[in-house]
């Protein structure tokens, strides 16, 4: 069923790009009305516009907070054409249809994060605008609502050749206003409520089509701000396994992101490599020596620019995706040379919305607050007679950030600020530690000197017996197992120091 538009009502913050539209409405003989800034903006187009007070007879009041709650416009706006009460009730009060409503919000979430005043955060939560995109998405059988400045385009389309809408579009629109509006009034009730109320509102409108989940018959989507956190300057759409990749290889790398020059190697969302040195060059090349098998395919990511000499090493290596905070521009012409290949600039570090992790669980969601703790060396309690060395005590600390961004059960092998092996996902952390010992074997690396973290407490010894026999002669764990006492014992008897954190560092 189609409607053509005789009258529009027009009330926007965001200017921009509103031009050719009122243009293309004033050519197909639509009447404009307006109010405030909106109002004059379209003035300045040289455009005649009737201003909402010389329909209502009521002037702006209140700061501008009330412009547009009158029933002379609300009333145009709700009421049934063809609804035989809603004629005579028209009549009666002399209301004008309107046809069209074209709105965008006042910017709320861009004054919070903007770092607004609390009086400029309240003045900015929208409620004229809200009510009008409501009403006329209420009433879309017979008005169409443009609900945001990204909608311009779809109206322009519509109303090339004559102002007239179908139904199918006016009610596509109607539900882009209902979500316009839950959106907004989401991030509002998020900021005014307290931290205590236990209430989930996942906040994100636009989703992007992934090219599958993690398997090919699995759609997938995002819902996010990638373009806030990264500049892709080459390569494919990221797929749902890279998106879960890159999460893992940011979340690990902020742990280093004020160190010296850092480079991980991350596959399935564990570190098979990183290292710390004094050139990004030889990070990569001490990284990679972690495990070059599993490199193949793997997210990359950086702590510093990569130059030219680092991008010839890794130009030579099949990856996915890498990221880094810049390249030189003789390094990204070498690594756009294979087109599939995705090139990230990573603008900040994120953080999970309202600072929570959600994921979904029978049927409902599973709440918590990230792991933001990262224990300092200061903070490592010593358990044993044997003290660590100066340079343990440091990859003691590194390890230690590794483990916490490794699937449990984990057990993480380091040493010189390189990471030798780790054991990933295991049911018991001995098989944890024997696998870890096993690929550091055959990666080539000597355990001598090596030290050893672990996620979770150690219930019996045997992980430090293990560890011990491989040459490891320096442990660091939460502790807090009621068998504690025996790994203390063996570590004495053996000449290994172990550290507890009382910190649990559990990933699943």
């Amino acid at each position: 069923m189609d409607r053509k538009i005789s009258r529009a009502l027009i009330s926007v913050f965001h200017k921009d790009g509103l031009e050719p539209l009122v243009q293309q409405l004033f050519k197909l003989g639509v009447e404009i009305l307006s109010t405030g800034g909106t109002q004059r903006a379209i003035e300045a187009m040289g455009l005649p516009v009737t201003s909402v007070e010389s329909v209502t007879g009521a002037a702006e009041m209140l700061g501008g907070r009330v412009k547009t709650l009158h029933p002379l416009v609300f009333g145009g706006i709700l009421s049934r054409r063809g609804h035989a009460s809603d004629d005579v009730d028209v009549l009666e009060h002399g209301i004008g249809p309107v046809d069209l409503v074209v709105v965008d919000l006042y910017p709320f979430e861009e004054t919070l994060a903007g770092g607004g005043s609390h009086e400029e955060i309240v003045e900015k939560i929208d409620i004229g605008g809200i009510a009008l995109i409501r009403a006329a998405a209420k009433n879309f059988n017979d008005v169409v609502v443009i609900p945001s400045q990204r909608s311009y385009g779809d109206l322009l389309e519509q109303i090339q050749d004559n102002a007239t809408t179908d139904l199918a579009f006016r009610k596509r629109m109607a539900g882009e206003a209902f979500g316009v509006s839950s959106h907004y009034d989401a991030a509002i009730g998020t900021w005014m409520r307290s931290s205590g109320d236990s209430e989930l509102h996942v906040n994100h409108r636009i989703g992007r089509e992934l090219r599958y989940g993690e398997n090919p018959h699995q759609p997938g989507q995002f819902f996010g701000d990638l373009d806030a956190i990264f500049d892709q300057r080459a390569g494919k759409a990221l797929s749902y396994n890279n998106l879960l990749d890159v999460d893992s290889a940011v979340s690990l790398m902020a742990e280093f992101r004020n160190e010296e020059p850092t480079f991980a190697v991350l596959k399935h969302n564990n570190a098979c490599g990183i290292a710390t040195r004094s050139t990004i060059a030889q990070a990569f090349d001490d990284a990679l020596a972690g495990d070059p098998v599993s490199a193949f395919g793997g997210v990359l990511i950086a702590n510093r620019p990569i130059d030219l000499k680092t991008a010839e090493a890794i130009h030579k290596l099949f990856y996915e995706v890498l990221i880094a905070p810049d390249f030189d521009a003789d390094a990204q012409a070498l690594l756009t040379q294979k087109s599939k290949r995705v090139l990230l600039v990573q603008k900040s570090w994120p953080t999970p919305e309202g600072d929570r992790i959600v994921r979904s669980a029978l049927g409902g969601y599973l709440v918590q607050a990230p792991d933001h703790k990262t224990e300092q060396t200061s903070e490592f309690e010593l358990r044993t007679e044997q003290q660590a060395s100066a340079e343990q005590l440091v990859d003691l600390g590194f390890a230690l950030k590794l483990v916490k961004h490794t699937r449990s059960n984990t057990v993480v092998l380091a040493k010189g600020g390189q990471l030798l092996a780790s054991g990933t996902g295991q049911t018991s952390r001995v098989d944890a530690l024997n696998q870890a010992i096993d690929k550091a074997g055959r990666m080539g690396f000597d355990l001598r000197g090596a030290v050893m973290a672990s996620d979770a407490f150690f219930p019996f010894p045997d992980c430090v017996e293990i560890a011990h026999t491989a040459g490891i002669d320096a442990v660091i764990q939460p502790g807090g197992s009621v068998k504690d006492g025996l790994s203390i014992d063996f570590c004495n008897a053996h000449g290994v120091s172990m550290y507890f954190t009382g910190i649990r560092h559990f990933k699943h």
